[in-house]
């Protein structure tokens, strides 16, 4: 193909300028795509495709109008692509064009959603990671660094709570395919691959310290933490390069560690249910159900609370005592809902207004929110329980002087209705701007010179049907009608020749026409630079904005959690240092609010810290232990708990191995899953943890997951020390609660009458004494001969273990056991008698020295008798059980 020239030429020359997926070049009034970036935006946009010819050959073409540009960006940016933007600028010999910006998904300014969207940095410094996350339409910009034994999963974690919409990882792990493949599996995240050198630690330094000032590493503490460092000046020259101008609202660099929040890993946030439900949607989660606020930051920050949650009491107790004012105030909560029911979202308009998109529509929202500060202060000033609560500091710590001006000094400027676009004038009030008065004042005189010309022309001339009109064609015109066409004076100029009338100019009018015409062009010119410099002012008070319009969303937080314990008659918790977990008549957030919910109680301290939950499938265990986790969260969060009172004391971690994720499609069994999730809360956990556990060990055969669900429960009693409700149908593990000092059972009930069995949901001390599995395979709807026979077997299988237990009258027990073969019962001798027969009489030789052991078995048994099991980890326990039974199976040839 010939190469092309002309507009395509110039496409193509910029698109080899950049590594963005697509490029949108101005071409006067639309933003046009060539080639085969066309064809990809017509497939996803669903564009239609013109052709345009360049030197011979045809390319494809799809374009947009200029105004419409910004949804369509947002469309592909979702989408995941990268969309360099080239804006056309006149010259004085015509026009160029130049990349100005690139779209990217962590850098998208006009966000369609409520959510915070954050651009991350990762980066690998010696046996830690660097981790960086700023929302550019906010501002916000956290920084953090992990290590540790399991400092992938700490890793990965830190990423799953930020959920961000693209990912820079740093050169160390862009090389580790492994660990990208992680990446991509627990977020949605695009992976660009950034600049090499922009990860280089004396660059990044420089970065940090020209955005943030040059003692900023000093005085947020990473100073030393040099993966911290290069994370965050990587994300900072990106925003910068991409063009966005959003760099002049990320004003202040935020630093956390593992110590400020309580870790909640990737798979306890899905367990949990906290923002979403296990089938991806936002009905049914745990935010979904307590989210009253009436503005999308008080969403945003209540959102934040829950994944991560707080272990600062005094920060907690702070947030209570605002909740507690606030359910107490039924009538000044309501105002101060109906006030905040009027914010926009100050973070994201500061955030618009330091990039230069916000338009005067975007300004006089700031202004309106602005002046919801004092109105709010006035609610909480004027009702004594609000004053004397710490919902009094939330908006005293706002500069409410600066707010008050700010908004002032907008309102006087803006017009109450002022057009979208910025270039046409209409923008300010009369009065701003002395020489924009002038000009108004001129143009307007010239309008009210054309708007009297007809009744002028007709008093001068006599002429009946005339009349001034404009349109884009010929301009201002008189217009005379046919029959008085004739009449019309010397001076007037046909121009056109219509069916019913002929169309006139005079020179006085073109005059007229000129001066309005430059007229506006002077207005337009002037209002936008007036309007620039207002914007920029508006910028450089972006932490004002931010300011208060966190408060804001504080308040609505506060006001969302009070109405919601209101609503549901929930109580607020005790706070306590130590291991003490006593809640009575405790529910399920969630669960409450679809069903007629039992209440139970639950009661741990340093005597009680291991539960083993009993109890039939489908009665409630994994509801009463996720009761206990998201109780214990929502007491972390600040908020009041569903429950007639709870003592928490505080944790600095919620685990949870709950349910059967599946992830064949990763090429990990679900045993191999849980053996994952398992070992992460076994190396994670601390003794200030909670630690939540459901079936562990179901996913492989009985005895080895009777094993590894045994060793599991002692290493956590003995070395985690941890918290711990864990559910299980080994009832062989409910024999640990004589051996384990601080392990305690517990079962849901059920009553059984006249062979009806009803869940009572109550959960009480002691093992069960069965599952009810047949009954719930009735309830679930197996075919009746599938439930029948089930129930013949299982009368068998009783009645052969009363034989057992009864003993055959030599003092020596019958041992019975199901042939699935024959569908019957066989005592130990028949079998025996049998597989001798099968092996040549090989059993019978056993059997005759029974007495004996052979050296092997002697050999495990020593090995089994010097084997501390406090001391070994639970995979090297499992390995040893492993080793031995293949020994004691002749598997070891």
């Amino acid at each position: 193909m010939t190469e092309a020239t002309g507009i395509v030429g110039e496409f193509l020359a910029l698109k080899a300028e950049t590594d963005a997926d697509l490029l949108a070049m101005q071409c006067g009034d639309f933003y046009e795509f060539f080639d085969e970036d066309a064809e990809t935006v017509a497939d996803e946009l669903d564009l239609k495709v013109s052709q345009k010819s360049s030197h011979g050959s045809s390319y494809p073409m799809a374009g947009v109008p200029v105004d419409d540009l910004t949804p369509y960006l947002t469309a592909l940016v979702e989408r995941g692509y990268r969309v360099a933007v080239a804006d056309q600028h006149e010259t004085s010999d015509g026009h160029e064009r130049a990349i100005t910006r690139i779209v990217t998904p962590g850098t998208l300014i006009e966000t369609p959603d409520d959510d915070a969207q954050y651009l991350a940095a990762v980066v690998r410094e010696g046996d830690g990671y660097g981790v960086a996350a700023a929302d550019v339409t906010t501002g916000q910009f956290f920084v953090t660094s992990v290590d540790g034994e399991d400092r992938e999963g700490a890793l990965l974690t830190e990423l799953y709570k930020f959920d961000p919409a693209e990912v820079l990882p740093g050169p160390d792990v862009r090389a580790d395919e492994a660990l990208l493949d992680r990446i991509r599996e627990r977020t949605t995240a695009t992976l660009t691959l950034h600049a090499a050198e922009s990860f280089a630690p004396g660059r990044a330094r420089h970065r940090v310290r020209e955005q943030f000032g040059d003692d900023t590493t000093e005085s947020v503490g990473i100073d030393d933490d040099e993966a911290a460092i290069r994370a965050a000046g990587a994300v900072l020259s990106y925003v910068e390069e991409t063009g966005q101008g959003a760099l002049a609202s990320v004003t202040r660099l935020q630093t956390y560690s593992g110590s400020d929040h309580v870790e909640l890993d990737a798979t306890t946030q899905r367990n949990l249910e906290l923002t979403e439900t296990m089938q991806g949607d936002r009905s049914g989660s745990l935010f979904s159900t307590i989210d009253h606020t009436v503005t999308s930051a008080g969403g945003r920050l209540l959102s934040q609370w829950l994944v991560r949650p707080r272990q600062s009491r005094r920060e907690l107790e702070r947030r209570q005592s605002g909740v507690a004012a606030l359910a107490e105030a039924a009538m000044a909560r309501e105002d101060l809902r109906e006030v905040l029911d009027g914010a926009y979202d100050l973070e994201r308009l500061a955030s618009r207004a330091a990039s230069g998109s916000a338009d005067a529509g975007d300004l006089l929202r700031v202004a309106e929110t602005l002046a919801l500060l004092p109105r709010s202060a006035e609610v909480i000033e004027g009702t004594d329980r609000l004053a004397e609560s710490p919902l009094a500091e939330v908006v005293a710590d706002a500069d409410r002087e600066s707010a008050a001006d700010l908004a002032a000094e907008l309102d006087e400027a803006l017009a109450d209705d002022p057009p979208s676009t910025v270039t046409q004038g209409g923008l300010f009030r009369r009065g701003y701007d002395d020489e924009l008065d002038e000009i108004i004042e001129q143009h307007e005189a010239a309008k009210e010179w054309i708007e009297t010309l007809d009744q002028r022309e007709k008093g001068r001339h006599g002429i009946t049907h005339l009349q001034v009109d404009r349109n884009k064609t010929d301009g201002y015109y008189i217009q005379v009608g046919k029959s008085e066409a004739d009449d019309v004076p010397d001076e007037y100029e046909a121009i056109k020749t219509l069916k019913n009338s002929e169309r006139f100019t005079i020179p006085e009018l073109e005059e007229k026409e000129r001066e309005i015409l430059r007229l506006e062009e002077q207005r337009g010119e002037l209002e936008y630079e007036l309007f620039q410099n207002l914007r920029e002012r508006v910028a450089d008070r972006a932490t004002l904005l931010q300011d208060v319009g966190r408060a804001l969303a504080e308040l609505d937080a506060l006001a969302s959690l009070a109405t919601h314990a209101v609503r549901n008659d929930w109580t607020r918790p005790e706070l306590v240092e130590g291991r003490d977990l006593d809640i009575r008549q405790g529910r399920h957030p969630v669960v409450e609010q679809t069903t007629s919910f039992v209440p139970n109680d639950l009661s741990m301290d340093d005597d009680r810290r291991f539960l083993i939950v009993t109890g039939p499938n489908m009665s409630g265990k994994s509801t009463y232990m996720r009761q206990a986790a998201l109780i214990t969260l929502l007491a972390q969060i600040g908020s009041f708990v569903p429950a007639e009172s709870a003592r928490v004391g505080l944790v600095d971690g919620i685990f949870t191995r709950v349910g059967a994720l599946d992830e064949l499609a990763q090429g990990r069994s679900t045993f191999m899953v849980e053996m994952q999730e398992l070992s992460n809360i076994l190396h994670s956990a601390t003794d200030e943890s909670l630690v939540i556990l459901d079936e562990v060990g179901r996913g492989t055969a009985t005895y080895d997951g009777i094993s590894i669900a045994w060793a599991a429960t002692e290493y956590i009693h003995n070395q985690v020390r941890a918290k711990t409700l864990f559910a299980t149908h080994y009832h062989e593990l409910t024999g640990l609660a004589d051996h384990l000092d601080r392990v305690e059972n517990v079962h849901v009930a059920a009553d059984e009458s006249d062979g009806d069995v009803t869940f009572l949901r109550t959960v009480r001390d002691g093992p069960t004494d069965r599952s009810y599995g047949i009954h719930v395979a009735d309830l679930a709807g197996v075919p009746d001969p599938v439930v029948d026979r089930s129930r013949d077997v299982l009368e068998r299988l009783r009645e052969e273990e009363a034989i057992e237990a009864k003993g055959s009258g030599d003092g020596e027990p019958v041992q019975a056991v199901f042939d699935l073969s024959s569908g019957s019962f066989q005592q130990d001798g028949e079998r025996t008698a049998e597989r001798a027969t099968a092996d040549g009489g090989a059993a019978a030789d056993e059997s005759a020295d029974d007495s004996t052991l052979d050296p092997e078995t002697e050999a495990i048994l020593d090995q089994l008798r010097d084997l501390d099991v406090n001391e070994t980890p639970p995979v090297e326990l499992l390995a040893k059980v492993q080793e031995w039974q293949a020994k004691l199976d002749g598997d070891d040839g």
